[in-house]
């Protein structure tokens, strides 16, 4: 009994100093007077500016072609077959702008709609236009009219750290606005092949389908990120939830309003992580940065003078960690725009200024190849593919149904990683691989299945 009591104690002592730094206001006392923590305050200033999202929509039907064949059709008695199907969904948003109307929430929640209507803490109901959307980062940009909106004030995602606590506010399963707490459970989660480009914030506030682009917000209020997704084999909550840091959503959104698209360039480098054994190699004491292993000929990169060998440890002022912290700073900047890195070259730091380039995309028509690859459109891996640095090989940029390649198996998003057993990581080595007489035996990655095909 003693140690219940002490634990009780030490567990409202915890809740208080919680309460007490988040600047959450105390109620006056409970039934027996004494004072009770609470968030309440806080969230019944935060919470308003959360909203509803609903959607509809129409995708067309993909048909079998036997049900346009009128023979067919009036053989079996077949009824005539929709040819499309009406799509809704629900999510949440975040005003961030009052005065203007700007919701934020992800792309996949507002994909494809042609009616979008906001459902504010309030009751209200208005219509939404999209202003743009962003499918690599699962950013979108809805507005509606600026009347008597909350916003939520934007904290720097930059400076969150393990263990800090947070809430997620958002629409779960349709059942109206609801609050979760929990920590940052972790920061700068990549590599998940959620979104092109990851540096999600990894939380334990429970994320459940409806919570989509609604809030992750500190104690304070402020809104610390976009929440996106969970990771889940069942479908439900296991306390691993993901968010958009605001940091990234606020630059990908000021690039929509005033574009209506995200105009990403590069900066024309391949670079690997820096691990004890390179940091010792290249006689560099602290293990920070990353190695550029190539310079792309006629880059932003070999213009400004970077070379092969140099140690990028900062863009733009902030320290560069891994590969994926280049990707998804470069990858965040607009075409002709000047970018400053921080490099270790011989040892000595260096400052070498670059201008942003557009991304220049090989393409070629399969049949230019081989005969048997007759409808596929074939291309290198870009810059800006979430597959770059992560898979060797041509991708099928396309494919078109009933063409030959198309009977031989080849799918758009299709990664040819080998051609007659010669492994091919572009455009020209598969030229090379490639007899244009004989048969042609291609290793495929599709997704995370590896499959061969024979093409005669």
């Amino acid at each position: 009994m003693v140690k219940l009591i002490k634990n009780s104690g030490l567990i409202f002592f915890f809740l208080w100093m919680v309460a007490g730094y988040g600047h959450a206001a105390l109620p006056v006392a409970d039934g027996n007077g004494q004072n009770l923590p609470t968030l309440a305050p806080m969230l019944e200033k935060a919470t308003p500016a959360v909203v509803n999202i609903a959607t509809r929509g129409r995708v067309r039907i993909r048909e079998n072609p036997l049900f346009n064949d009128p023979f067919f059709r009036r053989f079996f008695d077949l009824p005539q077959q929709p040819r499309e199907r009406i799509t809704q969904s629900l999510g949440s948003g975040v005003v961030v702008d009052a005065d203007k109307g700007y919701i934020l929430t992800n792309n996949h929640v507002i994909d494809k709609a042609e009616e979008i209507e906001v459902t504010l803490r309030d009751g209200r109901k208005l219509k939404a236009k999209l202003v743009g959307s962003d499918a690599a980062t699962d950013v979108a940009v809805i507005q509606v009219k600026p009347e008597r909106l909350t916003e939520l004030p934007l904290s720097d995602s930059d400076k969150l750290r393990v263990g800090d606590f947070v809430i997620a506010i958002g629409n779960p399963f349709g059942l109206g606005q609801t609050v979760t707490s929990g920590i940052v459970s972790a920061l700068g989660r990549a590599g998940l092949g959620i979104e092109g480009y990851e540096d999600f914030i990894q939380t334990d506030a429970s994320i459940n389908p409806g919570n989509s682009g609604g809030a992750l917000v500190n104690l304070r209020g402020e809104l610390v990120g976009i929440n996106t997704a969970i990771f889940s084999q069942s479908g439900g909550n296991i306390g691993i939830g993901f968010a958009i840091p605001i940091n990234m959503a606020h630059e990908v959104m000021a690039q929509l309003i005033t574009h209506g698209r995200v105009e990403r360039g590069v900066l024309g480098v391949q670079v690997q992580d820096l691990t004890p054994e390179l940091a010792q190699a290249f006689a560099i004491p602290e293990q920070r940065g990353v190695v550029i292993s190539a310079v792309i000929p006629g880059s932003a990169a070999e213009k400004a003078g970077l070379k092969t060998g140099d140690i990028i440890i900062a863009i733009n002022g902030r320290t560069v960690d891994d590969s994926m912290d280049v990707r998804n700073t470069i990858g965040l900047i607009r075409v002709g725009s000047h970018v400053e890195l921080k490099v270790l070259r011989d040892g000595k730091e260096r400052v070498i200024r670059a201008t942003i380039s557009e991304e220049q995309h090989a393409e070629l028509e399969g049949e230019k190849l081989h005969p048997y690859l007759e409808g596929a459109v074939l291309g290198d891996i870009g810059e800006n593919s979430p597959l770059y640095e992560r898979v060797k090989g041509v991708v099928v940029v396309d494919v078109a149904p009933g063409s030959r390649a198309w009977r031989a198996g080849l799918r758009k998003g299709d990664v040819i990683t080998s051609a007659n057993r010669r492994p091919v990581g572009s455009l020209k080595q598969l030229r090379k691989a490639v007899d244009r007489k004989g048969s042609l035996l291609l290793n495929v990655q599709r997704g995370n299945v590896a499959l061969f095909l024979l093409l005669r």
